[in-house]
């Protein structure tokens, strides 16, 4: 019989291991150069995703470049989302290669019954209505109406991404890729009506209320307040004191904020509290 060996953290590591809690929060692995971030993490139980970093033989690079972990605790799952998205576009750790700042974020409109791409730096996702999708470049929005047009049987020249004569089949309505509407097999209004069906399905949802709100989480000895306006994630903070001075920042449209508060706010999953 093969016995296993008995699992040994790194030797420099385990100091930090021991001082690691068994709640939310997020974590940080810190290099030697200029004390460095390697890597930021969030987690709803900080001691046991720490020690799956460490039992990772596909890691061992990171964990050779770190000198010591640092952790934040937060009052619940929310609180680690937001300050981990928060912290990984302030800092721009070397291993995290999700979250980064997205300076070209952008979604779909309709404009003259076509769709056309709008950029967040020209306009307010969070109160701009008739948005659809938000895409980190014009290429993955092109795709993404190219994906429509294959489920839908759309027309590519309907939708902008190609040119024909007019009243001409383009060639996938001659392969029965498209409906028809480019040439009168089908009404442009029929054509319209999938379209917006399918984008219904990705529309943005406007910021629902008249200022900013408190999110609260409750966590044993801990209660945070996470302050939050147009989904954009303001900091947090222990009392509703603290948190109607942090209503005077300004705050603009932010795709991670809103991809992890829309869900919880919208249903009524979240205790709120309007600053």
């Amino acid at each position: 019989m093969i016995r296993s060996t008995e699992f040994e953290y790194p030797t420099h590591l385990r100091a930090a291991i021991d001082d690691l809690p068994s709640s939310p929060g997020v974590y940080t692995f810190h290099g030697a150069q200029g004390d460095l971030p390697l890597y930021i993490g969030k987690s709803i139980n900080l001691r046991n995703r720490v020690l799956s970093h460490l039992r990772t033989q596909d890691e061992a690079r990171m964990l050779r470049q770190t000198q010591r972990i640092t952790y934040v605790r937060t009052a619940g799952e929310i609180g680690a989302l937001l300050l981990e998205a928060s912290m990984i576009k302030q800092q721009q750790p070397l291993f995290n290669q999700k979250l980064r700042r997205t300076k070209q974020m952008c979604a779909l409109s309709i404009e003259k019954d076509r769709p056309i791409i709008v950029y967040s730096k020209d306009i307010n996702f969070a109160t701009h209505k008739g948005l659809f999708g938000l895409f980190a470049s014009r290429q993955a929005a092109i795709e993404k109406l190219r994906n429509i047009a294959d489920d839908q049987r759309l027309c590519l020249s309907l939708l902008g991404l190609e040119k024909i004569k007019s009243g001409q089949p383009c060639f996938r309505s001659m392969i029965n890729r498209c409906a028809g509407a480019c040439c009168g097999k089908e009404s442009v209004s029929d054509h319209q009506k999938r379209l917006i069906n399918a984008l219904d399905n990705i529309q943005i949802v406007c910021w629902p209320y008249r200022a900013a709100i408190g999110v609260i989480e409750r966590q044993e000895d801990m209660v945070q307040i996470h302050v939050i306006h147009h989904w954009c994630y303001l900091g947090s903070v222990e009392n509703v004191e603290q948190a109607r001075a942090l209503t005077t920042q300004a705050s603009g449209f932010d795709a991670d904020g809103y991809k992890i508060l829309c869900r919880p706010v919208m249903t009524g999953l979240a205790e709120i509290i309007e600053l």
